[in-house]
């Protein structure tokens, strides 16, 4: 059931996507704050060796993303996606509680794998959910939304990190927990904003087998082979946190002046940021083209986000920046500044076509399976980066731009194949399913 939202809200957007939008970022506040507080809090605080506390934090990292696939099931099966958001963010506002007691690592990080699992398909599910089929802003609607998801990540080592090195981990830990916990009184005293779930007796007729009827195959063939694509970019992306950070570290001239050298982890704050300031930039732009019937299709936006993180590995490549020769800091802000302009035209575009596709009430289960492709792709991730240690930069980055460019091909070759299936706006319903589920929105 879509609701009838009033045309004039934050961006022009619906006053529900401003809802969902300050619930995702203090949910991204508490998680990035507890995690970049976790390794050292394990090997300062609880004497972790390197290798274990980097086993964990691994571990811990990977299973955020898997577990949204069986949190999304539940949601579309049993709970519905607003009982789900609640009960994921209580649980995982628990869990960031639990983790002033150093006895209880191991379940409060259990506690929050599980509410993640619960929280992160079905928040971003009810995005779509709040626009017409023909409504103009749905284009941009998981831009903005995206947004949130990195303002929080950009708060988050800022306030949580300076209060846990300042005043105690604890304290750290903490105010990730109040921030989750503001996520959902935002959430709860908004709700009247945003679309209702379908009753469980009409939830409940909705068996998985349903998603294999033959009418979604194609669909769901092409969710494969974007998801596929998508690990092969993320192979690439997640260098982000890992091989750019020890490039930063040593081959990077940090110096601004003779007393002063600019952090490392500043840096990381540049990727939430200029998210930040570009997005409105890109929704206006978008949604002007889409009133106009000129907006991009969304593997064609995916492929351009795609060859711009290439292009961006390209400039280190070229830069070199080996220990004996490092580049300037500010070749490192303008890397950032490409690498970011790129993700925005694939990260959340691919979220917002996921959920177009999603057959009606399966919206949250397939939401888990997009976050199930950064699962494998992080994992790939840290798989690649060993090589880091037996290549130069020159050659790392380079095959890093080169896998990027190779995603962007293949991209545009699935739109011109996939052209005829996406040219409706969702998938249709299935014939024992009532039409109230389903995530309507348009990458």
């Amino acid at each position: 059931m879509m609701i009838d939202a009033p045309r004039k809200a934050w961006f022009g957007q619906p006053p529900g996507l401003t809802i969902l939008f300050l619930t995702e970022m203090w949910e991204k506040f508490s998680y990035y704050g507890m995690r970049a507080l976790l390794v050292y809090y394990m090997t300062k605080q609880l004497l972790f060796s390197q290798e274990q506390a980097s086993m964990v934090y691994g571990l811990y990292t990977a299973l955020a993303y898997l577990s949204p696939v069986f949190g999304g099931m539940l949601a579309d099966r049993w709970l519905g996606k607003r009982r789900a958001v609640i009960l994921g963010g209580a649980i995982m506002a628990f869990g960031h509680f639990l983790m002033a007691f150093d006895a209880l690592l191991y379940p409060a990080l259990l506690a929050i794998v599980l509410g993640n699992g619960l929280f992160l398909p079905t928040l971003p599910g009810q995005v779509g959910d709040l626009y017409q089929r023909d409504d103009p802003r749905r284009g941009s609607a998981f831009n903005v939304y995206y947004v949130g998801i990195n303002l929080g990540a950009f708060l988050a080592p800022l306030i949580c990190g300076t209060l846990g090195e300042v005043y105690g981990w604890h304290v750290g830990f903490s105010a990730a927990g109040i921030g989750m916990l503001l996520g959902l009184v935002i959430y709860i005293t908004g709700r009247r904003h945003l679309p209702p779930d379908p009753p469980r007796s009409e939830r409940a007729t909705l068996p998985f087998s349903a998603l294999w009827q033959p009418a979604y195959r194609p669909l769901l063939q092409l969710m494969a082979m974007i998801a596929g694509l998508i690990v092969v970019f993320r192979l690439a992306y997640e260098q982000i946190g890992n091989t750019i950070a020890i490039w930063l570290d040593t081959g990077v001239d940090r110096v601004l002046t003779a007393d002063f050298t600019i952090p490392m982890t500043w840096f990381f704050s540049l990727n939430p940021l200029l998210v930040f300031l570009i997005t409105p930039l890109l929704v206006r732009r978008w949604t002007r083209q889409a009133r106009v019937g000129r907006e991009p299709a969304a593997l064609t936006k995916m492929a351009i986000g795609a060859a711009v993180v290439g292009l961006s590995f390209v400039l280190v490549a070229i830069l070199g920046g080996e220990p004996s020769a490092k580049v300037g800091w500010l070749w490192a802000a303008l890397f950032f500044a490409i690498f970011t302009f790129g993700e925005l035209f694939i990260l959340p575009v691919g979220l917002g076509l996921f959920a177009r596709l999603a057959p009606v009430g399966f919206g949250a289960t397939i939401i888990a399976f997009w976050f199930l492709a950064s699962f494998g792709g992080n994992l790939l991730a840290g798989a690649v980066g060993m090589l880091w240690s037996t290549l130069s930069s020159t050659v790392f980055f380079s095959l890093m731009g080169a896998t990027c460019m190779l995603v962007a091909v293949l991209l545009l070759r699935l739109e011109r194949r996939a052209r005829p299936l996406l040219a409706g706006n969702a998938a249709p319903a299935p014939q024992s399913a009532a039409p109230a589920d389903g995530a309507v929105t348009s990458g």
